[in-house]
């Protein structure tokens, strides 16, 4: 549909193109020592989709981003689109043969990458072949900023809505990853929801402690220029780091999954904060204790629940004032829960194998599923995949949940994370949060091991906090105390949980761990 006076294509690079007039002279990124007014950024960003133009990529061509959270792969978010080419923002903890597969995969014809990743990019380009362009990026004397010095400013409209964006792959823990499609109205309006929901303004400071490569940053590479904020841009994260931020750089906003607060919650520099900070939290349901713990350092949190597949965030705990009289413990309980769906969300369902609705009860199980303006294209060149995901024109989540009176949602577990245990459904967020209760814990993970007599026993992987020495045999006894016996761990693991870029905790090496665990304690 062509632009008319009381239409235009939405698209989130347009939340650039108007601060860049509005806020112009405002800062608009603090990257290290290099800083950015709107203005400036919007010429870079323009300039880069000359740079792109020049270099022969067509409209819909694919280029591939391999950062860290800068100032370069934030003006991808624009840059790219400005050119009608479709982003690819890469993570950065996979292995060039797992990048390689993502890059071939998209048809990627350019890899803008930053000067830490020299070896990996050379690896990628020789596992892709094909003629993939580098662009070395990073540093003033890089090819990237040659690239933008030389090229003039280039802006191709969007001509469809509905068009593709950029393409975001799943972490492939189940098998090859996964090319979640994002359309520009999707990340407009999502955008938007997110600058909302967490109160963005221009007067706000964004600390980037999200991989902006997740979910294209959870679209707040969007959402914080929609607000004309300032991007304070984190090489890499390190909770003495963001204290230092929290502390000295006016810093309003920042957001993570449960386990980034958790290091932020212990770390020996953690104190109560003069100003309120709003915390967006997601990924995993964080526990009645971490809620309490970040309350108690002057931490507004927000729980947020979506997926790579809903742009992120659809579901939002959304915060009633009459809750805010009841006791801590009670309020950390309903923050936990998932809640509503978002400003631009269309309605939540909770459903049964057959697709029927569950009853509001708040004990009845069923999948979550959703639909609406921020759900993905689909899968790209995976129709099957796709019809999975989504088979009646919902798309199913592969969670688990109930549906409360007043219409919030609550998270069980995963489907694949429900531990079957002599006939009974143990949820392994349950078991996690009785032992995170403990004063000594400071995060755990509950997995399915396997068990001659009961089929499956929970297992329980801990870290504990600095100095702590409680033991198994205490930590069992405490579970059993707060929960019925058969949902206690039957065993527990001590040390470092594995995580993948993003803060979330890897279940599926944790499941390999028990395997093994309880293999090696049948032989014995």
């Amino acid at each position: 549909m062509s632009a008319t006076a009381s239409f235009e294509a939405l698209t989130p690079t347009s939340f650039l193109s108007r601060s860049g007039r509005v806020y112009a002279d405002r800062a608009a990124v603090i990257d290290d020592e290099r800083r950015f007014t709107y203005a400036e950024l919007l010429d870079r960003c323009l300039r880069l989709g000359g740079a792109l133009r020049n270099m022969g990529i067509p409209e819909g061509g694919r280029v591939a981003v391999l950062a860290p959270n800068t100032h370069v792969l934030l003006e991808s978010h624009y840059g790219v689109p400005f050119a009608g080419a479709v982003l690819v923002a890469l993570n950065t903890r996979l292995t060039a043969g797992d990048l390689s597969f993502i890059v071939a995969h998209s048809g990627a014809q350019v890899l803008i990458y930053d000067y830490e990743f020299e070896s990996v990019a050379r690896d990628i380009a020789a596992q892709v072949g094909g003629g993939l362009r580098l662009v070395r990026a990073g540093r003033p004397d890089d090819s990237y900023e040659h690239l933008l010095s030389s090229s003039g400013p280039w802006h191709r409209a969007v001509a469809d809505e509905r068009g593709l964006l950029s393409i975001n792959y799943t972490s492939g823990t189940t098998g090859k990853p996964k090319g979640v499609m994002y359309h520009h109205r999707g990340a407009y309006l999502q955008a938007l929801a997110m600058a909302m929901e967490t109160r963005l303004d221009c007067d706000s400071t964004f600390l980037w402690t999200l991989p902006m490569f997740h979910c294209n940053g959870w679209c707040f590479p969007w959402g914080v220029t929609a607000a004309g904020a300032v991007h304070l841009c984190l090489r890499r994260f390190d909770a003495g780091r963001v204290w230092k931020h929290l502390r000295e750089s006016g810093v309003t906003h920042l957001n993570g999954a449960p386990t980034v607060l958790v290091m932020l919650a212990w770390h020996p520099d953690a104190a109560r904060l003069a100003r309120a900070v709003r915390v967006a939290t997601g990924g995993a349901p964080p526990t009645p204790a971490i809620l309490k713990r970040m309350a108690e350092l002057g931490m507004d949190v927000t729980h947020l629940y979506g997926l790579t597949e809903t742009f992120g965030p659809a579901v939002i705990c959304e915060w009633r004032g009459e809750w805010g009289r009841l006791p801590m413990e009670q309020q950390a309980l309903i923050k936990a829960r998932q809640g509503v769906g978002n400003v631009i969300s269309q309605e939540l369902r909770v459903v049964d194998p057959r697709g029927n609705d569950v009853p509001q009860d708040g004990m009845t199980l069923g999948e979550i599923a959703l639909r609406g303006n921020n759900v993905m294209l689909g899968y790209y060149q995976d129709e099957i995949a796709t019809r999975k995901a989504i088979p009646d024109g919902w798309f199913r989540t592969g969670d688990l949940g109930v549906m409360h009176s007043d219409g919030y949602i609550e998270i069980k577990d995963r489907a694949k994370d429900i531990i079957l245990s002599g006939g009974e459904n143990i949820a392994s967020i349950e078991v996690e949060r009785a032992l995170c209760a403990h004063p000594d814990v400071m995060e755990a993970a509950v997995v399915a091991g396997p068990d001659p007599k009961w089929g499956e026993v929970p297992v329980a992987f801990v870290a504990l906090k600095a100095g702590a020495a409680v033991t198994e045999a205490e930590l069992v006894a405490y579970a059993r105390e707060h929960m019925a016996h058969f949902k206690a761990p039957k065993r527990i693991d001590f040390g470092d949980l594995p995580k993948n870029a993003t803060g979330k905790i890897q279940k599926f090496v944790l499941r390999d761990r028990a395997r093994e665990m309880m293999k090696r304690e049948l032989k014995q």
